[in-house]
């Protein structure tokens, strides 16, 4: 007799489009035998879902932020949840915890684990907003300690959560899966300029404090070098408004969202790739975002602020300039020097091909063996 499928609820609280990690820890577990549900929700700009093998459910909410949309999202997320039938429930970061965690109340058998991927409660949006942030915090602290199956990005956000906490964490990078592209379309077909140095910064959270201003200063300054944006996040329109009150249509590019793959084909154009978030607050001090390991895949040479876990990387593998301060004048200087010395540059991408061979989703999944193992 064949056995029953077992289920696995898995929730977020963005749209689900160009949250890579969510869907490769999801094809993780349909491999293994998971039914699987995503759930998400949907905005008043989300657009339509790739086809995947797994069920997507996008809750329509009336309030796209703030307090309000949290609440309202996680009761709608628990009614979901505690209606469905599941032996596996992931909760992704802390805005999604509380309404699994009381769906998991009800659930006798049922396993709870808790992806966070980031240092929740230090992000930029909290920091500045003490009773929001200590909601937050207390939150946290109430639930963090009784679930048994946490991970998290990287060592220095795991050790911070031990240290609070007196609990193991667990880690899982968000390295992305070797890409074998098949069909790249050409800087023509995609708009990107030809005969320039093209740089790139990518990802679904070009926000503050991550160095697109400087970035955008910084090329405006070099002759022959051309910005593009293939993302979105809360500067990108200011930065459009700028890009057009200086006429530098040209030289800054915007692209928005993209799916993995398209994204990935303007990255592969791109000479250089940048990852320039500040250190001024703990989330982004110990952040390994996963643009880092997608440039890698591309063949991009990568120049990066001096973070501790992604200058680790870049200098592991010799993959690109770390800047010692993120200045306009520094990144200028480090792209320009690129520019200058295409042997270099041609070195540097391809030590990032070989970095890839290390440094991707498949060798990670170890990771997600020990951790799943038990389910």
């Amino acid at each position: 007799m064949e056995m029953k499928k077992r289920h696995a609820l898995v929730s977020v609280t963005n749209d689900l489009l160009t949250d890579n990690r969510v869907n490769k820890v999801c094809m993780f577990l349909h491999d293994k035998g998971f039914k699987v549900t995503l759930v998400g929700r949907k905005r008043k700009d989300s657009l339509e879902l790739n086809e995947r093998p797994y069920r997507m459910v996008r809750f329509k909410l009336p309030f796209e932020k703030g307090a309000l949309f949290y609440v309202s999202y996680n009761i709608r997320l628990f009614f979901f949840l505690v209606t469905r039938r599941c032996d596996l429930l992931v909760a992704n970061d802390l805005d999604t915890l509380l309404a699994n965690y009381a769906a998991h109340r009800f659930k006798f058998g049922a396993r709870l684990v808790y992806d966070s991927h980031e240092y929740f409660t230090e992000v930029p949006e909290l920091i500045h907003r003490k009773r929001i942030q200590h909601f937050w915090e207390t939150l946290e602290a109430w639930i963090f300690p009784k679930v048994k199956t946490i991970y998290t990005v990287n060592h220095s956000i795991a050790q911070l959560y031990a240290e609070k906490y007196r609990k193991k964490i667990q880690v899982v990078r968000n390295v992305p899966p070797l890409w074998k592209p098949i069909n790249i379309p050409s800087k023509e077909a995609l708009g990107i300029p030809e005969n320039h140095f093209i740089v790139v910064l990518q990802g679904a959270g070009i926000n503050i404090d991550r160095g697109a201003e400087e970035a955008m200063e910084a090329v405006a300054q070099i002759e022959g070098c051309c910005l593009i944006f293939v993302g979105d996040g809360d500067v990108v329109p200011k930065l459009r408004k700028e890009v057009q009150e200086r006429d530098l249509g040209e030289k800054i590019l915007f692209f928005g969202k993209r799916p993995y793959e398209e994204m990935m084909h303007y990255t592969h154009h791109a000479d250089v790739g940048l990852s320039l978030d500040k250190s001024n607050n703990i989330n982004y001090r110990f952040s390994l975002p996963n643009k880092i390991f997608d440039y890698m895949h591309a063949g991009t040479a990568v120049v990066c602020t001096d973070l501790p876990e992604v200058s680790a990387v870049v200098q592991k593998h010799e993959a690109g300039i770390v800047l010692p301060e993120l200045t306009v004048e520094s990144l200028k200087s480090a792209l320009i020097s690129l520019m200058n010395d295409p042997q270099r540059l041609n070195e540097l991408k391809a030590n990032c091909l070989n970095a890839a061979s290390v440094e991707n989703w498949e060798h990670e999944c170890s990771v997600l063996e020990e951790l799943y193992g038990e389910s």
